[in-house]
C-alpha cells in the first residue's frame, strides 16, 4: 500500500474517531443533565429526636442468663445550614445523648462448669459534641423531588460517664471524661414530601476519629488511653434517618 493510501485512511480513521468522540460527550453531558435542587438562599434546619427504655426480668440471651434491670436512652440532635450557593450549604449541627443502665444481676453461662455472676452494676454517661457541615445536593436528572447529597463533617465532642460495681464495702467503680475529634464524608438521599419538608438517609463511608479518655478509678488511680481509626468502607451502623425543613 502506497504511503498516499496509508494517509487517506489514518485521516478517515482520525475524522470517525472525532465524531465518536464528539456524539459520545454530547450523550454523557444529556444524561448527566440536572435542575437546581436546592436554591441560593434556602435555610434548612432539622430536628432529629430518640428515646429507647426497656426493663428486663429474669431474662435469657446467648450465654446471659437470668438477666435482670433496667435501660434507657436519649439522643436529640438539632441542624441548621443556609445554602450559600445553588445546591451547596454550610452550618452546623448538635448532638446531646445520655443513656444509663441499672444491673441487678446477671449470669455469664460459657458451658456447663464454667459461669460468672454480675451484680449491682451501675452506668452513666451522656456525650455531647458540634459538628461544622458542608453539604453538595445534585438532583436525579431533572426531578426536583428525589436527589442525593454528599455531606462533610467535622466533629468536636467530649463527654463524661460513672460505672460503678458492688455496693457498700465491696463498691468499686470508674469515672472517665473523653474527648472526640472526627471527619466524615456522609452521602445520602433526600426525599421532598412537600416544598418545605423532606426526608433524609445517610450512610458513613469515609472518615477518620480519634478520641482521648482520661480514667480515674476509686478516685485513686488515673489512667489514659487515645485511640485512632480510620474507616474506607460502607458502614451499615452508621445508617440515619431524620426529616429536614427547606425555609
Amino acid at each position: 500500500m502506497s504511503a498516499r493510501w496509508r494517509a487517506l485512511i489514518l485521516l478517515i480513521l482520525c475524522v470517525v474517531a472525532g465524531a465518536f468522540r464528539a456524539v459520545a460527550q454530547e450523550s454523557f453531558e444529556r444524561d448527566i443533565e440536572s435542575v437546581v435542587f436546592v436554591p441560593k438562599g434556602q435555610w434548612i434546619t432539622g430536628l432529629s429526636v430518640n428515646y429507647s427504655q426497656s426493663t428486663q426480668n429474669d431474662y435469657q440471651f446467648l450465654i446471659f442468663e437470668g438477666i435482670s434491670g433496667d435501660t434507657y436512652s436519649f439522643k436529640v440532635s438539632p441542624m441548621l445550614l443556609f445554602a450559600f450557593k445553588d445546591d451547596m450549604a454550610a452550618g452546623g449541627r448538635f448532638n446531646y445523648s445520655r443513656s444509663l443502665t441499672k444491673l441487678e444481676e446477671a449470669d455469664i453461662v460459657l458451658d456447663s462448669e464454667t459461669d460468672y455472676a454480675v451484680e449491682n452494676l451501675y452506668r452513666l454517661s451522656h456525650n455531647y459534641s458540634v459538628s461544622g457541615l458542608m453539604r453538595n445536593y445534585f438532583s436525579i436528572g431533572r426531578s426536583k423531588r428525589f436527589g442525593f447529597f454528599n455531606e462533610l463533617q467535622l466533629t468536636l465532642g467530649g463527654g463524661q460517664s460513672k460505672l460503678m460495681v458492688g455496693k457498700s464495702t465491696d463498691l468499686t467503680g470508674n469515672y472517665e471524661r473523653n474527648f472526640t475529634l472526627d471527619v466524615g464524608v456522609v452521602p445520602g438521599l433526600c426525599i421532598f414530601l412537600s416544598n418545605y419538608s423532606a426526608m433524609e438517609v445517610s450512610v458513613g463511608v469515609l472518615g477518620f476519629k480519634y478520641t482521648d479518655t482520661k480514667t480515674t478509678t476509686d478516685q485513686i488511680y488515673v489512667s489514659r488511653r487515645n485511640s485512632k481509626s480510620a474507616n474506607f468502607r460502607l458502614n451499615l451502623f452508621s445508617i440515619s434517618f431524620g426529616a429536614s425543613f427547606y425555609l
